[in-house]
């Protein structure tokens, strides 16, 4: 199979914000408890933190982290994870029916992002809590000033705020399974009043406001317009949250799910600017993508799992070979569209639907998707180029024409590099990529080829076998680009 990818310098989609390539860590099984945090582990460090997971994390350069949900957020009261810890009451969790003994609260997860060289985005309780406690919270975390919850964070051994400075205003409210599950007036008015609190208290912040929980909700577009007509003048990005899964064994029409999440942002993105041109406003609201990833094999686990249980197992999706392929496209498809979707989290970042996962005591590893993420957040920073693909194509369960060839092209100026990420979504056959740079790319040739390929598509990552894992291809000057059959690919051009 032959295609050909044309780009030139001039043709630039819009400048990267890093925050795409953030990720996601909820109070959900394993993801804090015998995650990041296991203070019996050999590699842990004096607040308990595992160095090994750190390390990985690091490996990722993962830019800012949600905490402390997703749905965990909408029955979460912050002050139980503060101060002295033997004081700190064990809850019941009533978003995943398990115990929350609140040993890692804001005090201590602020401290590990500051060692995983990450930003924290703070998500607020707007199901049973509301504006009261998001301005306390906000105040506890950002105020400098001689007040109540100030002088709390003080008394509990943090002179200095936290500087927290990208919010959620709660969590995917339009669905059922929320806690307090809210109407989109009911949800855009306190969602309004706690965005104003929190500018109020901190006006150097950004809120993010709950768009719909998935691109197929029934009330999706509608929920935006309501959301959006309230909150517009005061939030700066609405949520899209989006989740893939193979069930029926169609790898085909599995990776051709990155075509839906395109959609996804353009349909959300027009309904911004359609609520813009309604308040004849100047400001553009944006897009956080703060949930995305493959799940569908322990979707609905925590329905068979014992209640009320510390940590458990749940949620721990073993991804496959053609998972990392979805989700290199996946990450494709943000960069493309990095003009309207400025923050990004895949969800989560240990053990829960996860790129790391951890034996409790024992080892961490990497899954298969781990690449294309690292890869993505280490070499996929600069301008985004639009790019002219000619590929063959076939055809979705939807009738979209699906091209076998899924790119993004980015020029980083400061190391003067083209970067292109390339999947072959064949999976028959080879494919020969004729790569044609130009309009100001003249004298530029290709510098190194990172592939991922294995045969068997349903090849997994375990413990003990990094069956998936990148190699350096050798560089063939002059010639078209080999992909390989079912493959995710990284090539780096330079002058």
């Amino acid at each position: 199979m032959k295609a050909k990818l044309t780009v030139n310098k001039n043709s630039i989609i819009d400048k990267i914000d890093r925050r795409i390539y953030g990720s996601f860590i909820e109070h959900l099984g394993r993801a804090v408890y015998n995650g990041i945090y296991e203070p019996t582990h050999e590699t842990a460090d004096d607040m308990g933190f595992r160095k090994d997971v750190l390390y990985m994390i690091k490996e990722l350069n993962v830019p800012i982290v949600r905490y402390p949900g997703g749905n965990f957020v909408s029955g979460y009261n912050w002050e139980d994870g503060i101060g002295e810890k033997s004081r700190r009451p064990q809850k019941l969790d009533l978003a995943w029916f398990t115990v929350d003994t609140n040993q890692v609260g804001v005090d201590e997860f602020q401290e590990w992002a500051r060692r995983a060289n990450t930003d924290v985005m703070m998500a607020v309780n707007l199901g049973t809590r509301g504006p009261d406690e998001a301005r306390n919270l906000i105040e506890y975390c950002n105020s400098e000033t001689n007040t109540y919850y100030a002088n709390l964070r003080r008394q509990n051994g943090f002179e200095k705020p936290f500087g927290f400075k990208l919010w959620c205003l709660g969590n995917e409210m339009d669905g059922w399974w929320q806690i307090c599950h809210k109407t989109a007036e009911e949800y855009g008015r306190v969602a309004t009043e706690t965005a104003k609190v929190l500018k109020w208290t901190d006006p150097s912040i950004e809120l993010v406001a709950c768009g719909s929980s998935s691109h197929d909700m029934p009330t999706f577009g509608e929920w935006e317009r309501t959301v959006l007509d309230h909150t517009y003048d005061y939030v700066d990005y609405v949520s899209l949250h989006c989740y893939y899964g193979n069930n029926e064994k169609d790898t085909p029409n599995f990776l051709a799910r990155a075509e839906d999440m395109d959609r996804f942002i353009k349909e959300t993105a027009a309904i911004c600017d359609e609520i813009k041109a309604k308040k004849n406003s100047d400001k553009t609201v944006n897009l956080s993508f703060d949930e995305w990833n493959v799940w569908y094999r322990t979707k609905d686990e925590e329905k068979a799992m014992e209640k009320w249980q510390y940590a458990p197992h749940l949620l721990e999706e073993k991804f496959n070979f053609e998972d990392a392929l979805l989700v290199g496209c996946m990450l494709n498809t943000l960069q493309n569209n990095c003009d309207r979707v400025k923050i990004g989290c895949l969800a989560q970042l240990v053990n829960v639907i996860a790129p790391i996962m951890t034996e409790n005591g024992g080892k961490a590893w990497k899954q298969t998707i781990f690449y294309p993420y690292m890869y993505a957040s280490v070499y996929g920073n600069g301008s985004t180029l639009k790019a002219q693909i000619e590929s063959n194509s076939y055809k979705s369960k939807e009738g979209w024409d699906v091209p076998y060839l899924h790119t993004s092209v980015i020029y980083n100026e400061e190391k003067d590099e083209v970067v292109v990420f390339a999947v072959n979504r064949s999976l028959t056959e080879d494919m020969d990529v004729a790569i044609s740079l130009g309009g100001g790319f003249e004298g530029y040739s290709l510098n190194e080829h990172i592939e991922l390929y294995t045969d068997d598509i349903n090849t997994e990552n375990t413990a003990d076998n990094e069956a998936i894992k990148p190699i350096k291809r050798q560089v063939e000057k002059g010639k078209d680009v080999s992909l390989k059959k079912h493959s995710w690919n990284m090539l780096i051009y330079k002058k």
